[in-house]
């Protein structure tokens, strides 16, 4: 059943609101095996951290990430992980020493993934800068609880957070729009209205409480606000998906392709109903 689309105008901002399309999505044809991996970045306790996931599979496999440095001549693998299944996450973590590194994650099914050099110092105060193009830097992980019969969110800064801000920015360029910067303020009240509806079982900009989606962006910290906005849909099983589906929904894509914004922020959480997904934009 097709939801209505609509769009909402907050007074005194540029918000606009899209309506999502619950089931109809769910419906679509399956996107392909893939693997995808974010670089790595510094975390709080000033460990080094990557991770890697597998979506849109239905068989099981061994899914390794290894992160390498990069040194001259044949680039080490410093730390290895890995993690036997459908589909999911693994993470590897590693004591910091500076430097530039990289992940690669392979399912041995024929799925291989390689994400960007950065290059690290050992102080989590510290600004990862890329090798060879500036984004802004991914901060570490924070847990979020999940309701009895739900599996863990995706952390914040995760490889499929990460593949849906590069995809969002695909498609912007397309429209002559400038990439959005990955925002970990925006992050955070996305990946948090995600793991609540997974959590509490519902579907909504807003949630149960009645917190909407300016107050989650205000409570994030973001500020100031001078325009501001929020996609969610669900049950889609990768990045490819969501954005296939939220291009075809004129208000989804009003908001990815509106040139007023420049900051984003993906959540991901998982849940036994399926995946739920939530991008909030923003402009200061």
């Amino acid at each position: 059943m097709r939801r209505p689309l609509g769009a909402l105008l907050c007074l005194g901002s540029l918000a606009a609101l899209s309506t999502p399309i619950a089931t109809a999505h769910a419906a679509a044809p399956l996107a392909e095996c893939r693997v995808y991996t974010a670089k790595p970045y510094v975390t709080a306790t000033g460990r080094i951290q990557a991770s890697a996931a597998r979506l849109g599979c239905d068989d099981t496999a061994l899914v390794r990430i290894r992160v390498k440095r990069a040194v001259a001549g044949t680039d080490p693998v410093v730390k290895s992980a890995s993690l036997r299944g459908t589909n999911g996450r693994v993470t590897v973590r590693l004591a910091c020493a500076p430097g530039v590194y990289y992940s690669v994650v392979t399912d041995y099914r024929g799925n291989v993934s390689r994400s960007r050099a950065v290059r690290l110092a050992c102080s989590p105060a510290a600004t990862p800068t890329p090798t060879p193009t500036s984004t802004a830097p991914t901060p570490g992980p924070v847990p979020t609880p999940t309701a009895p019969g739900t599996t863990a969110p995706a952390p914040e800064g995760s490889a499929v957070s990460e593949e849906v801000v590069r995809l969002t920015n695909a498609e912007r360029q397309k429209g002559g729009c400038a990439p959005l910067v990955s925002d970990p303020q925006l992050r955070s009240a996305a990946q948090g209205h995600s793991a609540d509806m997974a959590a509490r079982n519902y579907f909504s900009h807003t949630s149960p409480d009645g917190r909407d989606m300016t107050a989650r962006i205000k409570a994030s910290g973001f500020s100031p606000m001078r325009a501001w906005a929020e996609n969610i849909t669900m049950r889609q099983r990768t990045p490819a998906e969501v954005m296939q589906s939220w291009m075809g929904s004129a208000g989804h894509r009003a908001n990815i392709m509106n040139c007023a914004y420049t900051h984003l922020g993906v959540g991901v959480a998982n849940s036994s109903r399926g995946i739920y997904w939530t991008q909030d934009f923003a402009k200061h």
